[in-house]
């Protein structure tokens, strides 16, 4: 019987109870992250401002923070440059600069140092500069206690002397500096100037005359050191010189002047204003005719420039370019040279001269009375006859008189080195009035310095050719290369033959007739020079009264310019007194001058008595 195989299914296991879920916590898995969120913004956040302050730290502020790093740890030198000299033509000193140092001090640190004893320090320290300098006690003892952290003690002290006190006090340091010497004096104190200290001591600089306007030529480069210092003092540390720049020294200007000549020319210009009375602006200039170079340029005032505090302003210009006066009869020759170069009149040419002529709405008179009188051209000069010369003025006419003026240079600036320079005054063409012509050509209604009168007998003397004037003759540079200024342009006024005609009309002008015929004499016999041709023109001009706007009968300009010897001049003499009393003539003040070169030089004499002119004819 087959087995019947029984299979049992499994029991299963009842089902636990259904239990009520307990309700979740949140894992520690899940709150990590969140955390873990805001500290990295927190982060994120402050790295960002570190980065924005080390970005403004390391670019927009890094100048700034460096510099004041660099303020606390280092001291800037400068390093003055030597200031050039000035010399004459022979090389002679007028000005130049020699070692000197500045003694200085920290007041602060010499209170800290000496906290219990500073009373009887301070005192010991002002006693000490003060025997060594020549200065007050208390007032060094003002300084040496004043709650400053730097103060100058003395300006200009001999280095032995600085390194004396320094040595003897360890609070005083020493500052390079340079001491301006004048060796000459008051010697063309006007045309050198005078370069002082500046307010704080620290840089010398120009202030008037040559050393003013040349001070970009003399001053050089000043040097610079960069170093540290110990704190709270001005001691340089050994060996911490950070940056260094040399100094490097100004020029040397040589000028024209005669140095000799100049002091000449000045004493006997001082001694002539003082005689005569004549205003401080009275000047003399002395040209070499064939250069146009200034061998003298003198006025009647002039300075100390070693003691530049008590000169007063009025003394420090130089009236010889800058204060332009109406010149008188020696502007006469531009009529006389307009007339010979366009061959309208010759030098023997006889005008029957009135003693007055009317232009315009004026009357013109001479200086004396008389009547109708036969004058030849060369008379009309040397008498100085205002109608004669207006007489040929108006035969030149009005359009080549005034080419002429300007041929001249009048109302132009001569260029020379010198500051201040005027160019004078001539009424511009187109204002001219009818009277204009009645006064400009007897040196009236313009005005010129006594540089610019100087330079237009310069042309006379010099066949015609006008070189401006200069006065520096020579730059020598830190390198020892001498350069010597480009010449001015030569200006062609008049022809070699009429200037040759001019300085014989002008000798007559010097000429003294013989006994019993004094119309034959000049207006300047005094210049005369025994041995010598001379040549040149006297000038009288009626100065403006400010109290009534008119011409003054009383005070002058009175003039003198000329040439020696005549025939070929080797100089050339202008002067201009101002408002001597008794309406003086400069013609023995050239006199004076003319002599001097003439012995100097060994100028050769000649031993013909020099030709007479006829002046008037009977």
């Amino acid at each position: 019987m087959p087995t019947v195989t029984t299979r049992r299914r499994p029991v299963r296991a009842p089902a636990p109870p259904a239990r009520r879920p307990a309700p979740r916590r949140p894992s520690k898995v899940a709150v990590l992250p969140a955390r873990m969120r805001v500290g990295r913004i927190l982060l994120i956040g402050v790295l960002l401002a570190a980065t924005v302050k080390l970005v403004t730290v390391q670019t927009i502020q890094a100048g700034e923070l460096t510099a004041a790093s660099q303020r606390q740890a280092s001291t800037a030198i400068t390093i003055p440059a030597e200031r050039g000299a000035i010399l004459d033509r022979d090389g002679r000193p007028l000005a130049f600069s020699v070692d000197a140092r500045a003694i200085v001090t920290n007041p602060l640190t010499i209170a800290k140092g000496h906290p219990d004893d500073l009373h009887e320090y301070a005192t010991r320290m002002a006693t000490a500069v003060a025997e060594a300098t020549g200065q007050d006690q208390q007032a060094l003892y003002d300084l040496i206690t004043s709650n400053r952290g730097y103060v100058v003690l003395a300006r200009l002290v001999d280095p032995a002397v600085a390194r004396r006190l320094s040595e003897e006090f360890v609070e005083i340091a020493e500052e390079r500096r340079e001491d301006r010497q004048y060796p000459a004096g008051t010697l063309a104190s006007t045309v050198i100037g005078a370069a002082t200290w500046d307010a704080d001591g620290r840089r010398l600089a120009g202030r008037v005359g040559l050393e003013s306007s040349q001070e970009n030529v003399l001053a050089g480069s000043d040097g610079l050191q960069v170093v540290d210092t110990a704190e709270g003092s001005n001691t340089v540390i050994p060996g911490s010189t950070r940056f260094e720049r040399a100094a490097v020294q100004g020029s040397t200007i040589q000028l024209t002047l005669d140095s000799d000549l100049q002091f000449t020319v000045q004493k006997a210009l001082a001694d002539h204003v003082a005689r005569t009375g004549a205003k401080g602006t009275s000047s003399a200039v002395v040209l070499d005719a064939k250069t146009g170079e200034v061998r003298a340029l003198a006025t009647g005032r002039s300075f100390d420039p070693r003691n530049l505090s008590a000169a007063q302003p009025e003394d420090l210009g130089n009236p010889a370019v800058s204060s332009p006066f109406e010149p008188g009869s020696v502007n006469k020759v531009v009529t006389m040279a307009a007339a010979l170069e366009h061959g309208i009149a010759q030098p023997d040419d006889v005008l029957a001269v009135p003693d007055s002529i009317k232009v315009a709405d004026r009357t013109i008179h001479d200086a004396w009375e008389h009547g109708v009188e036969n004058y030849t051209l060369t008379g009309v000069l040397a008498k100085s006859s205002n109608v004669g010369t207006i007489m040929t003025a108006q035969r030149v006419g009005e359009e080549r008189f005034s080419e002429m003026l300007a041929r001249f240079g009048l109302g132009q600036r001569t260029g020379i080195e010198l500051p201040g320079e005027s160019a004078g005054r001539v009424p511009a063409r187109e204002t001219w009035s009818g009277s204009t012509f009645g006064n400009l050509p007897i040196g009236q209604g313009l005005s010129m310095t006594v540089l610019q009168m100087a330079g237009m007998y310069q042309a006379i003397a010099n066949d015609g050719v006008r070189i401006p004037p200069r006065i520096i003759a020579s730059v020598t540079g830190p390198d020892g290369v001498r350069t010597v200024p480009q010449a001015p342009d030569a200006v062609q006024v008049i022809s070699p033959e009429t200037a040759a005609k001019l300085r014989t009309m002008l000798i007559a002008v010097t000429q003294k007739g013989p006994r019993g015929q004094s119309q034959q004499t000049g207006t300047g016999p005094q210049a005369a020079v025994p041995g010598y041709e001379v040549a040149g023109k006297t000038g009288t001009a009626q100065q403006v009264d400010p109290n009534c706007g008119c011409y003054s009968s009383s005070t002058y300009w009175i003039t003198f310019a000329g040439m020696m010897p005549a025939e070929n001049p080797r100089y050339v003499i202008a002067i201009m007194l101002d408002a001597p009393r008794g309406g003086t003539s400069a013609a023995p003040l050239f006199h004076d001058i003319a002599s001097y070169l003439g012995q100097r030089d060994r100028l050769p004499v000649t031993d013909t008595p020099p030709r007479m002119q006829t002046l008037v004819v009977p």
